[in-house]
This record gives C-alpha cells, structure tokens and sequence, in this order.
C-alpha cells in the first residue's frame, strides 16, 4: 500500500495534470459550445503554441518574467491564428454538415504538421531549464517541482477568469445566447461572424497556454497533436459538451485517474481513461454536466432516397472492374501491392460508410474492428496453424461479435457523443494490443501470418482480395437497397417517426453496427495476410481517422462514395509518398480545397454536375 506521502504527492500531481488538461480542454469546449466545430485541428494549436513559446522563451531572459512574457505573446500569436483560421476556412463551412467541418480541420492537422516540421525540423525542443524551473518543495520525503504548485494555482484562476468572462460581461452574454438559439441572436443584429471569430480566437489562445505549460516538463515534439487533441476530447465529452463547469470537474477526475493508475495499476494507465470515458457515456450519455442535445433534424432536412444507379454509372462500374481484373498483366509487384492496398481500403471505407452514411452514426473508432479482424486471423494462424480460408472466416465472425459486444452499449447515443465512445472502445482494444505483450507481441506485434501457397505470388492474391473486397462491398450495397436500408435511412432522418410506425430503432441500429464491424474485420484479416504481420497501429486512431477520411472525401450522401473516397485517398496518398517531402502539406491542402469547391464530397459533387449537365 503506498505511504501518506506517496498519495499527497499523487494528489498534487494529479491536479497539476488536471491543470493542463483544463487549459486546453476549455479552448475546444469554448469552440465547440458556440460554433458547433468539433475541431481537430485544436491539438495543432496546442502544438504550435509549444513551439511558438519555446522560440519566444528561449530567446528571453530565464527568469519568471521572461516566460510568463513569452507565455503571453504565444497566447496572443495563437489568438490571431485561430482567428486567421476561423475567417479563412471554418466561416466558408459554417452551413456545410458537421462531418464536413471535421474533414476540413483534419485538412489542417495535415498541414499544420508540415509547417511546423519545415520551421523547426524533426527534433523534440526542451526549454532551457534555468534554477527556477528546477525548484522543487519536499513533500513529505519526496520532491515536488515548484512550477507544477504555480500550474495548480493557475488552475482556479484561469477558470475563474473565463466563468466571470461569460456571464459577468456582455460578450460572454452574447456568446451563451449565440450556444442556445443562433438564429435568434442573429435576429436581433449581433454580428456573429465577428462573435464567433473572437470566440475561436480565445479558445486558440488556451490551446497556447496549454502548449507553453508543458515544454517545463516535457518538450515541443511533432506527435503533442493528435495526443493532445485525444485528451482533450475526452475531457470535454467526459465534461459534457460546451459546459466549462464539465471540462473543469472531468479534468480533475482525468487527472486524478491518471496520477492514481500509475501508481496502482501502471499495466493499465493507457485504457483506464478510456474506460471510465465509456462508463460515464453509458451512465450519462451527455456527460457529467452536459445537456440533452437539441431538437433532431427536421423533417425538411432529410436526405434524398438512394435510387438505383444510372444506366451509365453501372457501365462506368462494369468497365471500372473489368480494368481491374486485368490490372496484374500490366502493373508491377509494387504497383500491384498498392492497388491491393487500396481494394482493402475500398471495403474498409465501405463498412464505416454503411454505419456512418444511412445509419448516421458516426465513428472515431472503426479501426477496432478493422483491428480485431487482423488480430483474429492472426491468431488462428500462429495458435490454430489455420488455414488461411478458416483465418478469413474468423476475421469478420470475431469482429462482427466484439462489435455486436460494445454496439449494444454504443446504439443508445448519438452524435458526437456515439462517436466518441467508439473511440473509446477502440482506445481500449489499442491499449490491449499494446501492453499484453505475452499474447499479442505489443509493439512488436505478430509476424508470419502469410497466404497460402496458392495465393503467395502478388497476383494471386490481388485477386483473391479484389473477389472478396468486390463481394463484400456489394453485399452491403444491396443490403442498403433493402426494406433494411430503407428503416434505417428512417431511423436517421427521424427517429421519433420511426418508432412511431413500429420500427425496432436500437436493434436496427445495432444489427447495421455489427454487419459493419464484420466488414471491416474481413478488411483487417486480408490486410493481415497482405502485410504477413499485425501491429497495434492496425487499431490506432490514425488508421481510423484515413477511414474517416476516406468516407467524407468521397461523400456520405452517395452509396459510391466511399469506394471514390478510398481510391483517391490511398491513390493520393501513395502518390504524394513517393514525390515530395512535404506530403502532408499538399495532402492537406487538397482535403481543405475538396471540401470548400464538393461539400458533398468528390461523388455527391460529381452527381450534382452531372445532373446539371443532362438535357431536360
């Protein structure tokens, strides 16, 4: 059992990093609260603001007033970049779907990591260290870094300061009408551009406070983004979304848990945020102090009813496909490994498009079952000496359980919420692969899961792959273009309604979140067989986020979306690899550019010009 001092020195750490998670946490719930950006781009800033303020401080004196000049200038660069970005990007997708909004923020996560690779290079940047930020206090019999106390005391200020901002003042009295009834403060002659604008710059400016409160600690390093925008989601969904009361109260539990976990149970600190995430969602589906979501889409709002593809969309299909039956007379081993790569991309896209598109439940997680599959097929290769027909099997079979499994828990929300549980499921399943080392190799992961003799050659198994990714992609096609795809199109533009006519909405909703998992289980066993080994990486949030992608680039309102999606994704991607340094940059640039010219994504914008162009 640990000592009296061991637990005060817990407490103080846990509220130090409580500390941070606040200041960067409160930017994007201030963001989300008004704008209803669900921005990914936040940990960017954050990112930016740490080495913004390692240039800044390293150039002033090493005293206290040096860095808390350096830390207010950074503050006041990221205020201007958040509102640079705001004008020039999210205020041309303001009235575009939210998803769509999300799709242009990762464009500049892309972006933003280019930028700041080729202005500060590759190598993590610690801050000079001077006497004082070596300071420490004996607790007990331990020592405690002096800097950590000044973040803990920053902790209530800071909140006290934005509670006294918003509802002590008349911006922040703008700012809370603009969170409940936009239209209305509209109404009555508030500049909301303007307002939203200064909304987004003071969240920025957090995330840059946030940014120079860790270099004393840790340093400025190009992987702080999407790990810092990851804690931060969580904190605000745990919170409850746009309440800073929520942030402040799920930062100290976060903190706490954390600073706990690594003394009690240090085997399982990279899940336990992840499940108490998914404990409170399951308890209190809008979080600790959220509020029920508002009204749901309105009847006028609904989507058009999918019909059946045009004569000469099937053609283009048919002949689609027929280039790729004949793809291996006249593509290279390497060319044919990527155009592999880009079928199993084709279906894993698909299976999310399935759940993501008519089911309308987004995912920030699907990579789980993508995972699982792999895992699966893994094992039964290396534990069972399985054939590889019976490893195919068990892919989708184990992924289709583990989904049917969390998607009972997962059904019962919506939205952003619904979302961010999945990615909690799938921080969970990524934490297992990862630290239960004797089981699933960790980091190392597992390798020799290779075809079978038959299908070892390149082409055989193109082949194999194009027959399976082909058949499961029409599988959930016609699926779709069932009485069951027609309820759960239902189910999405109005669930209320549905229920009213007798539809069983969770079941349903439960029933097209299995099928999905199962599809992307067979995504992740043909591209464990494909790779001949698995790592945890195959469930990372990264792998999920390419799905996402994917899915938006090629557009959720089309059934043929996620297979252009995917296609031009891996395509581009591929690429931009093997061409410039700067992949990244143009990659993003070209997602930004996509979603301001097809906010429908590249099919529905496609349709939409066809249609346009066909004689009356």
């Amino acid at each position: 059992m640990p000592g009296a001092d061991q637990i005060l020195v817990a407490l103080l750490t846990g509220l130090a990093d409580a500390a941070a998670l606040f200041f960067v946490a409160s930017g994007l719930t201030v963001i989300f609260g008004v704008t209803r950006v669900v921005n990914f781009a936040h940990g960017s800033l954050t990112m930016l603001g740490a080495y913004c303020g390692w240039s800044l401080i390293s150039r002033l004196p090493p005293t206290p007033l040096g860095f808390t000049l350096g830390a207010l200038a950074t503050m006041l660069v990221l205020a201007v970049i958040g509102a640079m970005m705001e004008i020039g990007l999210l205020r041309r997708v303001y009235r575009a779907p939210e998803l769509f909004q999300l799709l242009a923020t990762f464009g500049v996560v892309l972006m933003a990591e280019d930028i700041v690779q080729a202005l500060w290079g590759v190598e993590d940047l610690a801050l000079r260290r001077p006497p004082w930020l070596r300071a420490f206090v004996l607790v007990g019999g331990a020592r405690f870094p002096r800097f950590d106390l000044f973040v803990i005391v920053l902790f209530p200020l800071i909140f006290l300061f934005l509670w006294l901002l918003f509802t002590r003042t008349r911006w922040g009295r703008l700012v809370r009408a603009a969170t409940e009834d936009r239209d209305m403060v509209a109404a009555l002659g508030v500049d909301q551009r303007l307002l939203f604008t200064s909304v987004f710059a003071l969240g920025a400016a957090l995330a840059g406070l946030g940014g120079v409160l860790a270099l004393p600690d840790a340093s400025a390093n190009l992987g702080m983004d999407l790990t810092t925008v990851t804690d931060a989601f969580v904190v605000v969904v745990v919170g409850g979304l746009g309440s800073l009361s929520g942030a402040a109260l799920a930062s100290l539990l976060i903190g706490f848990l954390q600073a706990f976990g690594i003394m009690l149970v240090p085997k399982a600190t990279l899940a336990l945020v992840f499940v108490v995430m998914a404990v409170v969602l399951v308890l209190r589906p809008n979080g600790l102090l959220g509020r029920p979501p508002g009204r749901e889409r309105a009847s006028g709002e609904t989507q058009a009813v999918v019909r059946p593809a045009p004569r000469a969309l099937g053609l283009l299909g048919l002949g689609t496909l027929i280039l790729a039956l004949l793809a291996p007379f006249f593509l290279g081993p390497y060319a044919l490994a990527i155009a592999t790569e880009m079928l199993i991309a084709m279906l894993f896209a698909a299976s999310l498009h399935f759940m993501m598109g008519p089911g309308g439940m987004a995912s920030f997680g699907h990579a789980a079952w993508f995972g699982i599959g792999a895992y699966a097929s893994a094992f039964a290769v290396r534990l069972l000496a399985a054939p590889m027909p019976l490893g195919l099997l068990v892919a989708p079979v184990a992924a289709a359980v583990m989904a049917a499994l969390f998607g009972s828990f997962v059904v019962r929300l919506s939205g952003v919420y619904l979302a961010m549980l999945t990615l909690a499921f799938a921080e969970i399943a990524w934490a297992i692969a990862f630290q239960w080392v004797n089981v699933t190799g960790g980091d190392n992961g597992i390798l020799g899961v290779w075809p079978a003799s038959a299908f070892a050659g390149p082409r055989a198994f193109y082949w194999l792959t194009l027959l399976l990714t082909t058949l499961g992609t029409l599988w959930l096609r016609r699926i779709l273009a069932a009485p069951f795809g027609y309820a759960l199109r239902g189910v999405r533009d109005s669930r209320r309604r549905a229920e009213a006519i007798g539809v069983a909405v969770m079941p349903l909703q439960l029933t097209a979140f299995t099928l999905a998992g199962a599809a992307a289980g067979l995504a992740g066993g043909l591209y464990a067989y494909g790779k001949g080994s698995v790592f945890p990486t195959y469930i990372s949030l990264g792998h999920s986020v390419d799905a996402l992608l994917m899915v938006l680039l090629g557009g959720v309102g089309t059934i043929s979306g996620p297979i252009v999606g995917a296609l031009a994704y891996t395509g581009l991607y591929d690429v931009l690899l093997s061409v410039t340094g700067l992949w990244r940059l143009v990659l993003g640039a070209a997602i930004i550019l996509l979603v301001l010219v097809f906010p429908e994504g590249i099919a529905g914008g496609v349709f939409r010009l066809w249609q346009r162009m066909r004689p009356a």
